[in-house]
Protein backbone atom coordinates (compact mmCIF):
# COMPACT_ATOMS: atom_id res chain seq x y z
CA UNK A 1 0.00 0.00 0.00
CA UNK A 2 1.55 3.58 -0.87
CA UNK A 3 1.85 6.43 1.02
CA UNK A 4 -1.17 8.21 -0.17
CA UNK A 5 -3.32 5.49 0.17
CA UNK A 6 -2.26 5.06 3.64
CA UNK A 7 -2.61 8.84 4.19
CA UNK A 8 -6.34 8.69 3.13
CA UNK A 9 -7.41 6.09 5.34
CA UNK A 10 -6.05 7.99 8.61
CA UNK A 11 -7.88 11.02 7.55
CA UNK A 12 -11.08 8.70 6.85
CA UNK A 13 -10.69 6.75 10.08
CA UNK A 14 -9.97 10.24 12.10
CA UNK A 15 -13.45 11.92 10.73
CA UNK A 16 -15.47 9.30 11.67
CA UNK A 17 -14.26 9.08 15.35
CA UNK A 18 -14.97 12.63 15.42
CA UNK A 19 -18.60 12.62 14.13
CA UNK A 20 -18.83 9.77 16.44
CA UNK A 21 -17.98 11.83 19.71
CA UNK A 22 -19.66 15.02 18.83
CA UNK A 23 -23.19 13.63 17.88
CA UNK A 24 -25.09 13.77 20.87
CA UNK A 25 -26.61 10.83 22.92
CA UNK A 26 -29.70 9.37 21.70
CA UNK A 27 -33.40 10.23 23.68
CA UNK A 28 -33.00 6.18 25.03
CA UNK A 29 -29.46 7.31 26.14
CA UNK A 30 -29.71 10.33 27.76
CA UNK A 31 -32.68 9.35 29.51
CA UNK A 32 -31.03 6.32 31.08
CA UNK A 33 -28.05 8.66 31.73
CA UNK A 34 -31.17 10.89 33.84
CA UNK A 35 -32.48 8.10 35.50
CA UNK A 36 -28.92 7.37 37.47
CA UNK A 37 -28.56 10.84 38.95
CA UNK A 38 -29.52 10.36 42.71
CA UNK A 39 -31.76 12.50 44.80
CA UNK A 40 -31.26 13.95 47.27
CA UNK A 41 -34.34 14.79 50.03
CA UNK A 42 -33.97 17.51 52.71
CA UNK A 43 -35.54 16.85 56.25
CA UNK A 44 -36.75 20.09 58.20
CA UNK A 45 -34.88 20.78 61.42
CA UNK A 46 -38.36 22.79 62.19
CA UNK A 47 -38.43 20.96 66.33
CA UNK A 48 -41.91 21.88 66.32
CA UNK A 49 -43.11 20.70 63.00
CA UNK A 50 -45.34 17.64 62.60
CA UNK A 51 -46.16 15.65 59.30
CA UNK A 52 -49.13 13.40 58.28
CA UNK A 53 -49.56 10.26 56.90
CA UNK A 54 -51.89 7.63 54.83
CA UNK A 55 -54.09 10.00 52.92
CA UNK A 56 -54.09 13.97 54.22
CA UNK A 57 -56.97 15.57 52.61
CA UNK A 58 -56.97 19.43 51.23
CA UNK A 59 -53.57 21.56 52.08
CA UNK A 60 -51.83 18.82 54.20
CA UNK A 61 -52.07 16.40 50.75
CA UNK A 62 -48.90 18.51 49.23
CA UNK A 63 -47.41 20.79 52.52
CA UNK A 64 -47.68 19.34 55.63
CA UNK A 65 -46.15 20.28 58.91
CA UNK A 66 -42.81 18.34 58.34
CA UNK A 67 -42.20 19.84 55.36
CA UNK A 68 -41.43 16.48 53.98
CA UNK A 69 -44.44 15.15 52.42
CA UNK A 70 -43.09 15.54 48.74
CA UNK A 71 -40.96 12.50 49.67
CA UNK A 72 -42.64 8.76 50.26
CA UNK A 73 -40.75 8.60 54.17
CA UNK A 74 -39.26 5.10 54.70
CA UNK A 75 -38.45 3.19 57.91
CA UNK A 76 -35.53 1.26 58.22
CA UNK A 77 -37.19 -2.18 56.46
CA UNK A 78 -37.85 0.31 53.70
CA UNK A 79 -42.03 0.42 54.11
CA UNK A 80 -43.57 3.70 53.84
CA UNK A 81 -45.90 5.35 56.63
CA UNK A 82 -49.27 4.79 54.30
CA UNK A 83 -48.07 1.06 53.61
CA UNK A 84 -47.55 0.82 57.56
CA UNK A 85 -51.04 2.16 57.78
CA UNK A 86 -52.82 -0.46 55.30
CA UNK A 87 -50.43 -2.99 56.75
CA UNK A 88 -51.86 -2.55 60.44
CA UNK A 89 -55.21 -0.38 59.63
CA UNK A 90 -56.87 -1.64 63.59
CA UNK A 91 -53.27 -0.12 65.21
CA UNK A 92 -52.75 3.14 63.05
CA UNK A 93 -55.72 5.18 62.53
CA UNK A 94 -55.87 8.64 60.52
CA UNK A 95 -59.83 9.03 60.66
CA UNK A 96 -62.43 7.51 62.42
CA UNK A 97 -65.88 6.18 60.46
CA UNK A 98 -67.92 7.78 57.90
CA UNK A 99 -70.39 9.59 60.38
CA UNK A 100 -70.87 12.90 61.78
CA UNK A 101 -68.51 13.45 64.37
CA UNK A 102 -65.59 15.22 64.35
CA UNK A 103 -61.95 14.61 67.10
CA UNK A 104 -60.56 18.33 67.67
CA UNK A 105 -56.59 17.44 68.78
CA UNK A 106 -54.10 19.06 69.79
CA UNK A 107 -50.31 18.83 70.36
CA UNK A 108 -47.37 19.60 72.17
CA UNK A 109 -49.07 20.60 75.61
CA UNK A 110 -48.86 21.59 77.89
CA UNK A 111 -47.97 24.98 77.16
CA UNK A 112 -48.71 28.06 79.49
CA UNK A 113 -48.76 30.19 76.81
CA UNK A 114 -51.31 28.69 74.65
CA UNK A 115 -52.90 25.67 76.33
CA UNK A 116 -54.72 27.59 78.82
CA UNK A 117 -56.46 30.16 76.27
CA UNK A 118 -57.62 27.02 74.24
CA UNK A 119 -59.10 24.85 77.32
CA UNK A 120 -61.21 27.99 78.30
CA UNK A 121 -62.38 27.97 74.40
CA UNK A 122 -63.29 24.65 74.94
CA UNK A 123 -65.04 24.99 78.24
CA UNK A 124 -66.94 27.89 76.93
CA UNK A 125 -68.29 26.27 73.51
CA UNK A 126 -68.89 22.79 75.62
CA UNK A 127 -66.57 20.77 73.49
CA UNK A 128 -64.33 17.86 74.61
CA UNK A 129 -60.89 17.53 72.70
CA UNK A 130 -57.96 15.38 72.88
CA UNK A 131 -54.23 16.28 73.94
CA UNK A 132 -51.00 14.63 73.16
CA UNK A 133 -48.66 15.37 75.90
CA UNK A 134 -45.22 15.59 75.44
CA UNK A 135 -43.54 14.19 78.91
CA UNK A 136 -41.21 16.69 80.06
CA UNK A 137 -43.75 19.54 79.59
CA UNK A 138 -46.15 17.83 81.86
CA UNK A 139 -43.58 17.71 84.34
CA UNK A 140 -42.87 21.07 84.41
CA UNK A 141 -46.70 22.47 84.28
CA UNK A 142 -48.71 19.55 85.67
CA UNK A 143 -51.22 21.71 86.65
CA UNK A 144 -52.20 22.34 82.97
CA UNK A 145 -52.92 18.38 82.50
CA UNK A 146 -54.86 18.52 85.94
CA UNK A 147 -57.19 20.65 83.79
CA UNK A 148 -57.38 18.67 80.92
CA UNK A 149 -58.66 16.25 83.10
CA UNK A 150 -60.61 17.81 85.70
CA UNK A 151 -62.63 19.27 82.17
CA UNK A 152 -63.12 16.35 80.87
CA UNK A 153 -60.53 15.89 77.95
CA UNK A 154 -58.78 12.89 76.93
CA UNK A 155 -54.78 12.88 76.71
CA UNK A 156 -52.57 10.82 74.83
CA UNK A 157 -48.87 10.12 74.64
CA UNK A 158 -46.56 12.53 72.76
CA UNK A 159 -43.53 11.25 73.74
CA UNK A 160 -41.25 12.42 76.49
CA UNK A 161 -39.02 15.24 74.55
CA UNK A 162 -40.27 14.98 70.56
CA UNK A 163 -37.86 13.44 68.67
CA UNK A 164 -38.16 11.44 65.76
CA UNK A 165 -39.27 7.94 66.22
CA UNK A 166 -37.60 6.52 63.21
CA UNK A 167 -34.24 7.95 64.38
CA UNK A 168 -34.66 5.66 67.56
CA UNK A 169 -33.52 2.37 68.54
CA UNK A 170 -36.77 0.04 69.85
CA UNK A 171 -35.19 0.75 73.49
CA UNK A 172 -35.13 4.40 73.60
CA UNK A 173 -38.42 4.61 72.04
CA UNK A 174 -39.69 2.48 74.21
CA UNK A 175 -38.36 4.80 76.89
CA UNK A 176 -39.92 7.72 75.34
CA UNK A 177 -43.12 6.24 75.90
CA UNK A 178 -42.90 4.98 79.21
CA UNK A 179 -41.48 7.82 80.54
CA UNK A 180 -44.21 9.73 79.63
CA UNK A 181 -46.53 7.26 80.45
CA UNK A 182 -46.03 7.00 83.87
CA UNK A 183 -45.76 11.00 84.23
CA UNK A 184 -48.94 10.91 83.13
CA UNK A 185 -50.31 8.17 84.95
CA UNK A 186 -49.61 10.10 88.15
CA UNK A 187 -51.24 13.20 87.30
CA UNK A 188 -54.49 11.47 85.49
CA UNK A 189 -55.10 8.66 86.89
CA UNK A 190 -54.52 6.17 83.92
CA UNK A 191 -52.58 5.01 81.30
CA UNK A 192 -53.54 6.49 78.04
CA UNK A 193 -53.48 4.09 75.15
CA UNK A 194 -53.15 6.53 72.50
CA UNK A 195 -49.64 7.81 71.31
CA UNK A 196 -49.43 10.19 68.49
CA UNK A 197 -45.99 9.80 67.25
CA UNK A 198 -44.14 13.35 66.88
CA UNK A 199 -44.32 14.07 63.31
CA UNK A 200 -46.54 10.94 62.44
CA UNK A 201 -43.37 9.11 61.71
CA UNK A 202 -43.07 5.80 63.26
CA UNK A 203 -41.10 2.63 62.37
CA UNK A 204 -42.52 -1.02 61.85
CA UNK A 205 -40.65 -2.65 64.44
CA UNK A 206 -42.01 0.18 66.84
CA UNK A 207 -45.60 0.02 65.08
CA UNK A 208 -44.87 -3.96 66.47
CA UNK A 209 -44.05 -3.04 69.94
CA UNK A 210 -46.61 -0.55 70.59
CA UNK A 211 -49.27 -2.97 69.27
CA UNK A 212 -48.52 -5.65 71.07
CA UNK A 213 -48.90 -3.47 74.31
CA UNK A 214 -52.26 -2.50 73.75
CA UNK A 215 -51.28 1.11 72.40
CA UNK A 216 -53.49 2.65 69.55
CA UNK A 217 -51.53 4.94 67.42
CA UNK A 218 -53.51 7.88 66.23
CA UNK A 219 -52.26 10.57 63.62
CA UNK A 220 -54.84 12.66 61.62
CA UNK A 221 -56.10 13.76 58.60
CA UNK A 222 -56.81 17.20 58.83
CA UNK A 223 -54.55 19.51 59.14
CA UNK A 224 -54.93 22.86 60.49
CA UNK A 225 -51.32 23.87 59.36
CA UNK A 226 -51.41 26.17 62.60
CA UNK A 227 -47.71 25.63 63.64
CA UNK A 228 -46.67 28.13 60.92
CA UNK A 229 -47.99 30.89 62.55
CA UNK A 230 -50.64 31.53 60.19
CA UNK A 231 -53.70 33.93 60.57
CA UNK A 232 -57.25 32.90 61.83
CA UNK A 233 -58.73 32.99 58.42
CA UNK A 234 -56.21 30.63 57.12
CA UNK A 235 -56.64 28.43 59.76
CA UNK A 236 -60.14 28.61 59.48
CA UNK A 237 -60.11 27.75 56.16
CA UNK A 238 -57.95 25.02 56.41
CA UNK A 239 -59.56 23.32 58.73
CA UNK A 240 -63.55 23.82 57.37
CA UNK A 241 -62.38 23.42 54.13
CA UNK A 242 -61.46 19.92 54.57
CA UNK A 243 -63.41 18.71 57.70
CA UNK A 244 -65.53 15.88 56.42
CA UNK A 245 -67.06 12.55 58.67
CA UNK A 246 -65.29 11.12 61.05
CA UNK A 247 -62.10 13.19 60.62
CA UNK A 248 -59.56 13.53 63.03
CA UNK A 249 -58.38 17.28 62.96
CA UNK A 250 -55.09 18.46 63.66
CA UNK A 251 -53.70 21.81 65.89
CA UNK A 252 -51.21 22.79 68.26
CA UNK A 253 -51.43 23.54 72.37
CA UNK A 254 -47.78 24.30 72.56
CA UNK A 255 -45.19 25.40 70.54
CA UNK A 256 -41.09 26.21 70.46
CA UNK A 257 -39.39 29.14 70.93
CA UNK A 258 -40.78 32.12 68.77
CA UNK A 259 -44.28 29.86 68.43
CA UNK A 260 -47.21 31.57 67.49
CA UNK A 261 -50.43 29.62 67.48
CA UNK A 262 -52.86 32.91 68.07
CA UNK A 263 -54.19 32.66 65.02
CA UNK A 264 -55.03 29.09 65.50
CA UNK A 265 -56.71 30.25 69.22
CA UNK A 266 -59.10 33.20 67.50
CA UNK A 267 -60.04 30.33 64.74
CA UNK A 268 -61.02 27.85 67.20
CA UNK A 269 -64.77 29.44 68.50
CA UNK A 270 -65.69 30.13 64.15
CA UNK A 271 -64.44 26.01 63.84
CA UNK A 272 -66.42 25.02 66.24
CA UNK A 273 -69.79 27.22 65.16
CA UNK A 274 -69.44 26.09 61.72
CA UNK A 275 -69.26 23.14 62.21
CA UNK A 276 -71.81 22.52 65.04
CA UNK A 277 -74.08 24.26 61.91
CA UNK A 278 -73.50 21.70 59.63
CA UNK A 279 -74.52 19.03 61.79
CA UNK A 280 -71.21 17.72 63.44
CA UNK A 281 -70.79 16.67 66.41
CA UNK A 282 -67.49 16.95 68.71
CA UNK A 283 -65.94 13.89 70.62
CA UNK A 284 -63.06 12.36 71.81
CA UNK A 285 -60.33 10.21 70.31
CA UNK A 286 -61.67 7.24 72.12
CA UNK A 287 -65.24 7.95 71.73
CA UNK A 288 -64.73 8.39 67.61
CA UNK A 289 -62.77 5.03 67.24
CA UNK A 290 -65.16 3.37 70.13
CA UNK A 291 -61.93 2.45 72.53
CA UNK A 292 -60.62 3.40 75.98
CA UNK A 293 -59.28 6.21 76.98
CA UNK A 294 -56.53 3.68 78.87
CA UNK A 295 -54.48 0.64 78.88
Amino acid sequence: MNDLSKGWRLTLVAAVICALLLSPPSPLKASAIANQTPVQWFSSNDPEASSSIGNPVGPAAETTSSKEAARPRKDSKGLTLSQLLHKYPETIKTSGPRRKIIALTFDDVPDPRFTPQLLDVLRKYKVKATFFVVGSRAEKHPGLVARMIREGHVIGNHSYNHPQFVKLRLNDFRTQIVRTENILQAIAGYKPRLIRPPYGDINEQQLKWAKSHGYKLVNWNVDSLDWKGLSKTQVKNNILSHAGKGAIILQHGGGGHGSNLRGSIQALPEVITSLRQRGYTFVTVPQLLQISKSK
